[in-house]
């Protein structure tokens, strides 16, 4: 419509150029395509702009997230991080992860069988490709081919420990922006065992942690244009999600998947909580290296 106007209006500026009586009638359809113009542009760019804004800011998240610092160079001497890559008909995976030192911590062949029956088991990658086949964005991923990559970041604490947290992105053809899960484990690699949220905090402490977490979350989407969207952990999700968590010399780290504290395209993965505002929730024993 608003071509059909530009084309009439020129008809009339140029049989009309010469008449001096026209000129309001001219003044009055350039006003009206202007204004014609600028709804259609404003209506335009507003759509194209929330386009580029959630393009932008998943894109931020997830550049944030692989390119976070982890302690994988200076352990170097103690891991070694293998790849394995299978192609099929409906789906690619693509994950890396830690093999530890057995000749400087014997004991690390516990968590070495344990990664490798867990994470290079192909048969059950397979297995768990197939029965989780929906988005959190509501589509319905059986429908499309899923690429699933998966790599991990590694941390030390107190020589004694290490954390190691998988991230997994999963795309679907038919999607707009891939999504991320988590699974984090917490190894002891002088006794040899794997350490859970019951071994470093208390029993029913996990209200106290809930309230912890959406009081950040509540700072956060106060303070920074980039939660926006987000919403507060629910005590059930908190429980479900609860040993997903990397530990630190002043802070423990929960990690949440895609649209369980925040949409794909916005906030974040994590919230990090110091130890000094974890010191009533915190166990008191040798084992727990998190004591100070």
């Amino acid at each position: 419509m608003k071509y059909f106007y530009i084309l009439s209006v020129a008809i009339m500026l140029f049989s009309c150029k010469n008449d001096p009586t026209s000129k309001p009638a001219i003044h009055e359809a350039l006003q009206e395509i202007s204004d014609s113009l600028k709804v259609d542009t404003t209506a335009f760019e507003d759509k194209d702009m929330k386009v580029l804004d959630k393009t932008f800011t998943i894109e931020l998240k997830q550049k944030e997230l692989i390119e976070k610092e982890d302690e994988s160079h200076d352990l170097e001497a103690f891991i070694i991080s293998k790849m394995e890559y299978i192609k099929q008909k409906d789906y690619t995976i693509n994950f890396t992860y830690p093999v530890l030192s057995e000749q400087l911590y014997p004991r690390s062949q516990n968590f070495n069988q344990f990664i490798q029956t867990y994470y290079a088991n192909i048969a059950q990658t397979e297995t768990d490709i197939l029965q989780h086949r929906a988005l959190c964005d509501s589509i319905e991923a059986s429908k499309f081919r899923e690429e699933r990559f998966i790599d991990y970041k590694i941390y030390e604490v107190n020589n004694q420990l290490v954390s190691v947290l998988f991230y997994k992105e999963n795309f679907y053809s038919g999607s707009v922006y891939p999504t991320y899960a988590f699974e984090a484990f917490n190894f002891d690699f002088e006794r040899g065992v794997f350490m859970s949220f019951k071994d470093f905090f208390l029993q029913d402490s996990e209200v106290e942690l809930v309230r912890l977490i959406n009081k950040t979350i509540r700072k956060e989407i106060l303070a920074s244009n980039m939660y926006y969207d987000c919403w507060e952990i629910s005590l059930d999700d908190f429980l479900l999600s609860k040993d997903n968590f990397v530990l630190n010399d002043t802070y423990v780290e929960f990690y949440f998947d895609d649209c369980v504290i925040c949409p794909s395209y916005t906030g974040t993965y994590s919230i990090a909580l110091s130890l000094t505002d974890l010191l009533a929730v915190l166990k008191k024993f040798e084992a727990n290296p998190l004591v100070f």
